[in-house]
């Protein structure tokens, strides 16, 4: 019996100790507003504070947020691999948070714009670390059998992190301004340290983290993952990653796009306070939605709730247009509680059943950030373009009907990936990358 086992109940039974517990409780709590970056932040900052006279406008904020997103996306499969072949993903998760934390507290002190792009792609390619590594430390925690009931759990704590985190900005912005978003940003990432500590190295099961847990008969526990191109050969990988990639290109740019609305309507004083509104009403619909699909998703199966996510994401899209209170838009925020939350509960569940047994778990989960990521970067410019040329409700229209988009793909073209659709005697989890890793060379 090795460790990390002794530091579980049983193998996989998903039942770690109290101060595990606590650990993963604290550690998804305190980074959740560090590994999805300053986002509707950062562009009131530099519209309200920065503005026009030093550069910034809708369309030059969405290019910063576009090149952060670009250098996140290309460091989410490179990301996944090292998560994968590493055995120390605890050092990995804390050298991020320092990345994120240097590139937070930097941001009152420069305006250039070169100089703005490079902290905040800082943050982008350390945020890529934050999911897989998260996922894996759960899953080499918990093992499969108790993994989405846990990663509800963790989600649940991330959106009332998220929560916290914007009460407090709300509060102080009005006092402080908007600048002090990003002071409250770096002592997250320097608390996500002292959680991460909370969790012995030795609690976490490195192949039971990669997917291994529930390897073919004869392929050996130490082997190390495929290349990631084997994944290209897994057709419902590759639609599941197409998906992804329109639901962010739909719902990355939407808050922003209603914290620059907010701005222009009740000005650069209150906006921060009122979108940090929107986002602890978002999240404190997203913590029981979390921990309802993490705990129902075996049940329920993952691709009914999916539909959810993406019907729910293009009615916010229409929504947005009807008016322009600032309490309408804070009461339409309250749909992203449940995209979002099922969003963030299911993904690494889907990746880790067509990934199970396969060794690729966090590597596959890297790919699918990857076009997701894309689709991210994508949204701000597509947004802050169409915003400049057409205004903003034809942005938040343009972007339900990419939603809408998505809907009809997960519900023609996505099959169901849960244990059930094993049990109705269908390929079962993971089988489709197994086989496609046989036939791929090993790197």
């Amino acid at each position: 019996m090795t460790a990390a086992t002794d530091a579980r109940t049983m193998p996989g039974g998903g039942q770690p100790s109290p101060r595990i517990r606590r650990g993963l409780d604290a550690l998804n709590f305190f980074l959740a507003d560090v590994r999805d970056g300053l986002g509707p932040y950062l562009a009131i900052y530099l519209l309200a504070v920065r503005g026009p006279d030093q550069g910034w406008n809708e369309a030059t904020i969405g290019l910063v947020i576009t090149l952060s997103a670009v250098a996140g996306l290309l460091s989410q499969t490179p990301a996944g691999a090292l998560i994968d072949r590493s055995r120390h993903k605890r050092g990995i998760v804390i050298a991020a948070a320092v990345a994120v934390t240097v590139s937070c507290v930097v941001l009152p002190f420069i305006g250039n714009f070169y100089a703005v792009a490079a902290t905040q792609s800082l943050a982008g390619i350390a945020g890529a670390i934050f999911p897989p590594a998260l996922a894996a430390i759960t899953l080499g925690i918990v093992g499969p059998r108790a993994f989405s009931r846990r990663v509800g759990r963790n989600e649940a704590f991330n959106h009332a992190g998220n929560a916290a985190s914007a009460a407090l900005a709300a509060g102080s912005a009005i006092l402080f301004g908007p600048v002090v978003v990003f002071w409250i940003m770096g002592a997250l990432a320097a608390a996500s340290i002292a959680a991460m500590l909370l969790v012995p190295a030795a609690a976490i099961d490195d192949d039971m983290a990669r997917g291994l847990e529930d390897a073919p008969d004869g392929k050996p526990a130490g082997e190390e993952p495929s290349a990631w191109k084997a994944l290209l050969t897994c057709k419902p990988l590759l639609i599941f990653a197409g998906l992804m990639a329109l639901f962010h290109l739909a719902n990355a740019a939407m808050l922003p796009t209603v914290g620059q609305k907010l701005t222009h309507i009740v000005g650069k004083d209150y906006a921060t306070s009122l979108i940090a509104g929107c986002i602890v009403a978002a999240q404190c619909v997203m913590v029981p939605v979390a921990m309802l699909v993490g705990a129902r998703a075996d049940a329920w199966g993952r691709k009914p709730i999916f539909l959810v996510a993406f019907g729910v994401l293009a009615l916010r899209g229409l929504l947005y247009t009807f008016f322009d209170s600032p309490w309408w838009l804070l009461g339409v925020q309250l749909l992203d509680g449940v995209g979002a939350g099922i969003f963030g509960a299911l993904f690494p569940v889907v990746v880790a059943d067509l990934t199970r047994g396969t060794g690729r778990f966090n590597v596959s989960q890297g790919a699918v950030a990857t076009a997701q990521g894309l689709g991210a970067a994508l949204s701000a410019t597509l947004a802050g373009t169409v915003i400049v040329g057409a205004g903003y409700s034809a942005a938040f229209l343009l972007m339900g009907g990419i939603a809408l988009a998505g809907f009809l793909g997960y519900l023609l073209a996505m099959p169901e990936t849960g244990r059930t659709a094993g049990a109705r005697g269908g390929r079962g989890p993971g089988t489709a990358l197994q086989a496609a890793g046989a036939a791929a060379p090993e790197g």
